[in-house]
Parts: C-alpha cells; sequence; structure tokens
C-alpha cells in the first residue's frame, strides 16, 4: 500500500475515515483535497479555510475581504494547464490530458463570459482567472485515497482477484484570481471531484468521465462571481 510522505499506516486509517465522513459522488473518496496534497500552483495556501461552492460542494476557498468586483470590465481566463506537467499512463493517455485542459478552458470562456467580456490578455480592469489541474488519478473502487498518489497524474496498478472492479476517477483543480493592473491575488480556491467510474483498471480514461465535473467546476466559478459581485 502506497502512503503520503511522512503519513503512517495508522495515520492513514484516520484519514480514511475522515474522508469516509466527506462522501462526494460515490466511492469512500475525499471531496476535499487535503492540505497534504497542494500541488504548490498557488502562492499562499495559508489563507485557505474550508468552505461551500456556489452548489454547496466542499471546497478550500480564500476570498479578500476588500475584494470590489463592480470594478472589472472584463475577464481574461489563462489557459489552463496541468500542475505539476503530467505523465501519461496506458490509463491516461496524453490524448485524454490535453482534451480535458482544452474542455476546461472552453467551460469557463462559456460560463464566465455569462458575466464579463472575454478578453485576449490582460489589461485595464481586467480580472484574471488563472486555473490549473493538479490532479487526474484512477484508483480500484474501495480504495482509499491516500492509497494512490494524487498529484502524480498516476493509475494505480492495482490487481484484484476477480481482475474486473470499477475503477474510481479523481480530478482536482486549483485556481487564482487576480487583479490584471496590481497583480493583486482576489481570490484562491481548490477542490476536487469524482468522474464516472472505469469498468476496470484496463480501461483508458477519457473526456467524458470527467466532463460533468469540469461543467460543475465552470458554473460554481460564475455563480460564486455573481453571488459576490451581488454583495458589492
Amino acid at each position: 500500500m502506497h502512503t503520503a510522505k511522512g503519513v503512517t499506516p495508522e495515520h492513514a486509517d484516520t484519514l480514511g475515515n475522515y474522508c469516509c465522513a466527506m462522501l462526494g459522488f460515490g466511492g469512500c473518496a475525499s471531496s476535499r483535497v487535503d492540505p497534504a496534497q497542494y500541488s504548490g500552483f498557488l502562492t499562499d495556501y495559508s489563507l485557505l479555510k474550508p468552505a461551500e461552492s456556489a452548489t454547496g460542494a466542499p471546497v478550500m476557498r480564500w476570498i479578500d475581504p476588500e475584494v470590489k468586483l463592480g470594478k472589472y470590465t472584463q475577464v481574461y481566463i489563462e489557459p489552463s494547464q496541468f500542475f505539476p506537467p503530467p505523465q501519461p499512463t496506458a490509463v491516461i493517455p496524453a490524448q485524454t490530458l490535453q482534451a480535458i485542459t482544452r474542455y476546461f478552458d472552453t467551460a469557463l470562456r462559456r460560463e464566465l463570459g455569462e458575466n464579463l467580456p472575454l478578453a485576449s490578455g490582460p489589461g485595464p480592469d481586467t480580472l484574471i482567472v488563472r486555473p490549473a489541474i493538479t490532479a487526474v488519478s484512477t484508483s480500484t473502487e474501495g480504495l482509499k485515497p491516500y492509497e494512490v498518489i494524487p498529484l502524480a497524474l498516476v493509475a494505480a496498478a492495482v490487481n484484484t482477484a476477480t481482475g474486473g472492479r470499477d475503477q474510481n476517477v479523481e480530478i482536482a483543480t486549483e485556481a487564482a484570481f487576480l487583479d490584471a493592473d496590481s497583480h493583486k491575488v482576489l481570490a484562491q480556491v481548490v477542490r476536487k471531484g469524482s468522474g464516472t467510474p472505469l469498468e476496470n483498471d484496463k480501461t483508458q480514461l477519457t473526456l467524458d468521465s470527467v466532463k460533468p465535473v469540469l461543467d460543475g467546476w465552470a458554473k460554481d466559478l460564475r455563480l460564486s462571481y455573481e453571488t459576490l459581485k451581488a454583495k458589492h
């Protein structure tokens, strides 16, 4: 069994119980990224606090209490990226990884474009959205989250007696929102989701398995923007 660096099996059991208490879209998987699994994409994780997204999903989030969204007249969505760089596998091929970032870009532009004109680059009074995919993993159904390496973009090679158990699919994101003029960070969010399980450990992951998760993330960002702007 693989455990995170510095995590004993006893601690892992405790983490597993904690994760089971925070069920997401099925399976014994955490719906919130554990701080030990942060990727390093964001500049400061110390401000993050447990919160709920606009649709009630558990996230880790921080919003500058002084932010004034009304000043922004357009939004620039940076191309989404993988962080750390992806390592394709037989189950998670490079083609799927590329499709995931392309579709995430499309979803973000579709949703956030409902609130603000889309800019082709940073400019005056522009809100910058900087998104990253920080984990894509598959694991045998029933395994606890610490039995995969969530930030290594790796498919867990676990053989079972039946040889055909479903594979859970998890994907995580981290995103920052910045003022284009000052480059000041206005908000940060870290969250994860569960895609459609794969039939077995030989089934390749496709975009379709995680597309609903990406759509949900993009929609939540739009709804969060609308809610926050209404308060200011």
